[in-house]
């Protein structure tokens, strides 16, 4: 049966997400449904769609039977919030009253026990004095009703605290339902719109509708596990996805893909304004004035056609033969120029919640080579380094946090730059004390007699490095010597072994390498000479 309320030229119709491409401030949502066409339809209808930017809006389709698409229009749609939810609402608050009513009558009961209580001690108080001074009561007894009425007391204190504190937590639960209620009575207009789709249909048939259009309030970022063991030359990355979305309607089930694309700076650079300056006036002071406002959005590229197939990476084999190893889906990586693009295999669930969701990209296995660096002066411990090289034909990594493990253990986090196909790049991972490292100030001397009617101070310090580790490491030690800030100071190196020359600013490195279990010493010796007269600041070393 036709409702008479809607022409029959016009025909509802009920569209499901089937794709979404998420940008790093944005998203295209695509949508699919299929008609049933009799041949006189003129509009299709398709609502309610959220807040959307309906320049964006664009409409195809096939079918069974000849359609052309004239054009599409969006109409706003407001709605009110359900009186379904504020009825519920009022009951939970009529429960929580009742249960806070119930509350307060145990506090009221605990209460009038309690001055009973203390009522049954003031009248019994002398009495009992009398009786006890006249031995008619055994010290026992005497006992016991102490113990009875300090039992009691206690009892009525502890179940009058509980009942209060609960009341407490109501108190809480009732704010947050009140609050939640108010909001909802005052009257909030929920915004949404109606896509309509003119069309011209040539007879009947079935015919498959998609329609596509950008959101705002949706995001994605990079977000890195990077797992490592000192035993190996391997770095397990995990390239992973933080999504979070808050359009207004959930993605369930849809083909999700993140791309690198930039569509909200535009194609075109900005356009600078003229920079004027000015004297100051009376009363008035003109301000620099720069405006380099982004030209509007374009259209959104369309997801490469070309992509690798994609592939399933097994996690490392279990001992037991009877157990299954977990296996983790890899994204398709396409690339056209500098634009990538990671189609997930598995479908998206993402809801509209603003909460971030996480999902793999991919995981990889990167060679590497550990390297050590050391600045005794200032801390008493080697850092671990890893040189990673990302492959050739790898995806680009973008900019993002990057979470540490060693041997399953979390270190620490950091922050991953653009990483292109084939770019070398290194990983900080953090303490390692395996090398012990000892630093002391074997030599201060300052010279009794002046020298060229200079007065001179020798520093001789000794570092003592021990490998403890079962491998060969190879180690960057920094060391660093006062700089003069006047030309009446000098400071000059006069010895170091092994050897080394002064590098700017007063750096001395050495390379070393240091095979399992080998202590290595290094000694450096230092003049500051400087006018008698002068006094030099900052030497307290």
């Amino acid at each position: 049966m036709v409702n008479p309320e809607i022409p029959s030229w016009r025909k509802t119709v009920q569209s499901e997400i089937v794709a979404v491409t998420v940008y790093a401030d944005r998203a295209l949502v695509t949508r699919r449904a299929v008609v049933d066409l009799t041949g006189i339809e003129q509009e299709l209808v398709i609502n309610p769609v959220p807040e959307m930017e309906t320049d964006s809006v664009r409409v195809s389709g096939t079918g069974t039977v000849g359609v052309r698409l004239v054009g599409v229009s969006s109409d706003r749609i407001y709605t009110t919030e359900p009186v379904a939810e504020i009825a519920h609402l009022t009951r939970q608050i009529q429960q929580l009253e009742a249960e806070k009513r119930h509350l307060q009558a145990q506090v009221d009961a605990l209460a009038l026990q309690s001055s009973f209580i203390d009522g049954l001690r003031e009248k019994t108080e002398e009495p009992f004095a009398q009786s006890l001074s006249r031995k008619n009561l055994s010290l026992s007894e005497t006992l016991d009703f102490l113990n009875f009425l300090g039992s009691q007391y206690s009892e009525y204190a502890i179940a009058s605290g509980e009942c209060k504190t609960q009341q407490q937590e109501l108190d809480k639960q009732l704010q947050a339902l009140r609050t939640s209620l108010q909001k909802i009575q005052t009257p909030h207009l929920k915004e949404s719109f109606s896509l309509v789709v003119g069309v011209e249909v040539a007879g009947e048939g079935q015919f498959e509708l998609e329609l596509s259009y950008l959101v705002n309030r949706a995001s994605w970022t990079p977000l890195y596990d990077l797992r490592f063991s000192t035993t190996s030359d391997i770095v397990h990355l995990s390239y992973l996805a933080e999504i979070t979305q808050s359009s207004g309607e959930d993605w369930i089930g849809a083909n999700l893909t993140l791309s690198t694309a930039k569509p909200g700076l535009g194609t075109l650079p900005p356009k600078l304004e003229p920079w004027y300056i000015d004297a100051p006036r009376p009363q008035f002071v003109r301000q620099r004035q720069l405006s380099a406002q982004p030209p509007l959005l374009p259209s959104i590229p369309e997801p490469p056609a070309s992509a690798a197939r994609a592939d399933w990476q097994e996690e490392d084999e279990v001992a037991e033969d009877s157990l299954i190893p977990a296996e983790t889906v890899r994204a398709e990586v396409s690339k056209e120029g500098r634009v990538v693009t990671f189609k997930l295999n598995g479908g998206g669930n993402i809801p509209s919640d603003g909460a971030p969701h996480k999902t793999t990209i991919f995981n990889d296995d990167y060679p590497c080579n550990f390297d050590y660096v050391a600045m005794p002066r200032l801390v008493s411990f080697a850092y671990l380094q890893a040189n990673v090289k990302n492959s050739p034909n790898g995806a680009t990594l973008l900019s993002g946090k990057a979470n540490i493990f060693r041997d399953n253990v979390f270190v620490g986090t950091t922050q991953l730059e653009n990483i292109a196909p084939g770019q070398e790049f290194k990983l900080n991972l953090g303490i390692d004390e395996g090398l012990k490292i000892e630093r002391d100030l074997v030599e201060r001397l300052v010279d009794k007699r002046l020298i060229s009617n200079q007065r001179r101070i020798t520093y001789s310090y000794r570092l003592i490095i021990t490998n403890l580790l079962d491998k060969e490491v190879n180690l960057k030690v920094t060391e660093q010597l006062p700089v003069s800030r006047n030309e009446q100071i000098k400071v000059r190196l006069s010895r170091s072994n092994p050897q080394i020359q002064l590098g700017e600013m007063g750096i001395l490195e050495w390379q070393l390498t240091l095979p399992p279990q080998e202590r290595r010493e290094i000694y450096y010796q230092f003049n500051v000479e400087y006018p008698p007269e002068l006094i030099v600041v900052g030497l307290d070393i």
